[in-house]
């Protein structure tokens, strides 16, 4: 008998809708609510990028590029990130992508199958570990713990589960939703291992640069330690350090062999990026060291006035982190966090991320983005404290 059901494959259908996006949609844009749901900055892309971007349309580079971007750009990503972790990366490993989303999800193609072990250090963004479902992967969960105050990784229980039959693993560092931040000798441990067993790594480091020590200018990256033949997938984008997440554009660094496959990826995909684009993040990531420092000391301002208001408030916890641009916070007594999340908006007009949105790890949490004014972190704050005392 012919199927004859309007719908999609199961494991579509199977996907986790986001319960962000659940929160926000139904308030966006409401001007009783402050939003705080969303991982970006409230201040727009730097003039000088958007400049860039606007020249470029007014000289009519409105044409098709070459799948993995112009050389200019994939050249300047290359001399960036070889200069800021202090390794050799050639231009002809790195990809430019519409969208640190879209690396995500090429990095999976290019090496899951159906069926595949995918292991993921949770809780974690919801586009991620949803990602490996789609390519018929199965996904298994590691959970970070709060260790004396502190979000911390269980190293030696993530290498168990990383057993012979696991083809990949996925970490984000620094984290989103916790912040957590990973550090060298972690990474040298899991690679080790990974190289032992020829586990791919793909390696989420859209917030490499937002760390919250001035003494530290990026995040530890599996880049550093990255030798030829390992199998490192590594994804970043413009959309936080530079303040682009509207753009959709993003990079990734793969091994040489993976090259042609990643191409016909691309192009499969998305083809190539427009020109325009691609000149703004190539201005963004030449010329634009000074706004990454100077978001960087804004998040640690802002971090610092949000998890001090946090802790001065009855029954309020959020554990120590390294970056990002979150703070993850609990409050006792409340275990639904999408309930709690929506109850936020409706009563006291503060909009924050469920943490059941980043997995069952992350339940009984909320996220709450402070790349925004002090001004409106105080208010929001209030808002939360009016909250506690009905």
């Amino acid at each position: 008998m012919i199927d004859t059901a309007v719908e999609a494959r199961p494991a579509v259908r199977a996907l986790s809708s986001s319960l962000i996006r659940e929160v926000a949609n139904a308030a966006m844009g409401a001007s009783n609510v402050l939003p705080f749901w969303f991982g970006e900055s409230d201040t727009p892309t730097p003039q000088f990028i958007r400049d860039a971007a606007a020249d470029s349309l007014l000289k009519g580079e409105t044409f098709y590029s070459q799948n993995l971007g112009r050389p200019y750009l994939r050249e300047a990503i290359a001399a960036y990130q070889s200069a800021l972790l202090g390794c050799s990366i050639s231009a002809d490993r790195v990809i430019a992508v519409g969208s640190g989303m879209s690396g995500l999800q090429i990095a999976l193609q290019l090496v899951l199958s159906p069926g595949d072990r995918v292991v993921a250090v949770t809780p974690l963004w919801p586009n991620i570990s949803e990602a490996p479902l789609i390519l018929g992967a199965n996904v298994e969960r590691v959970a970070l713990s709060v260790d004396d105050g502190r979000w911390s990784l269980d190293v030696d229980k993530l290498l168990a589960a990383l057993t012979p039959d696991t083809r990949m693993v996925i970490i984000n560092s620094p984290n989103n939703p916790t912040g957590w931040t990973i550090d060298d000798e972690s990474i040298r441990a899991i690679l080790a291992h990974c190289r032992k067993h020829g586990i791919w790594i793909l390696a989420d480091e859209v917030y490499q640069r937002l760390v919250y020590d001035a003494a530290q200018s990026f995040a530890p990256s599996f880049l550093r330690h990255y030798q030829e033949g390992d199998r490192i997938l590594a994804v970043n984008s413009f959309s936080k350090a530079w303040s682009m997440t509207g753009w959709r554009v993003g990079w990734m660094v793969v091994p040489h062999a993976l090259i042609a496959d990643a191409t016909k990826l691309v192009e499969y995909n998305f083809s190539c990026i427009f020109e325009p684009t691609q000149r703004a993040a190539t201005i963004a990531i030449r010329e634009g060291e000074a706004e990454v420092q100077r978001l960087r000391a804004h998040l640690a301002r802002t971090r610092a006035l949000l998890v001090e208001g946090l802790r001065g408030m009855n029954r309020v916890s959020v554990p120590e982190a390294g970056g990002a641009m979150y703070a993850f916070l609990r409050i006792e007594g409340y275990e639904n966090s999408l309930e709690l999340a929506q109850r936020l908006v409706r009563e006291v007009g503060l909009g924050l991320a469920p943490g059941a949105a980043f997995g069952a790890e992350g339940e009984g949490w909320l996220r709450w983005c402070h790349a925004v004014s002090e001004e409106k972190l105080v208010d929001g704050l209030e808002r939360l404290k009016d909250f506690l005392r009905k």
